[in-house]
């Protein structure tokens, strides 16, 4: 999905989605390096006919925001993490991820075994 994206196509909505339905010139400011509203308006007139960002009029001008939930575009992107990295195996991924528990605080682990107990539940019933 997003995956699919130029660096430059992802970048903004990678934007988009941190801070919310923004202006040309609000995108334009947020972005690495500096690029003409014209560029930026034909990079989001692309997603926009790619199905990522939506534009909707304002008194600000339009504004434009992720079409897709983040949600969904995360699940995606790890998706493929998962079969790029991990050969498809989600067990794999996850081991890595508890492979770097003297980062995460004792709260993200406890969370972990929630998720895991909550996927349990959710397989039996």
């Amino acid at each position: 999905m997003l995956s699919s994206l130029p660096p430059r196509e992802r970048e903004i909505v990678d934007i988009l989605y941190e801070r919310g339905a923004s202006t040309v010139s609000e995108v334009g400011a947020a972005l690495s390096d500096a690029l003409t509203g014209s560029a930026i308006r034909a990079m989001l007139k692309r997603l926009e006919a790619k199905g990522f960002v939506a534009r909707a009029a304002s008194e600000r001008g339009f504004l434009y925001a992720p079409s897709v939930e983040e949600k969904t575009a995360s699940k995606s992107a790890l998706s493929q993490v998962v079969r790029v990295f991990f050969n498809g195996s989600p067990t794999s991924a996850a081991a890595a991820l508890l492979g770097m528990q003297d980062k995460m605080s004792d709260g993200e682990l406890a969370e972990l075994e929630q998720l895991i107990a909550q996927a349990r539940d959710g397989r039996t019933k």
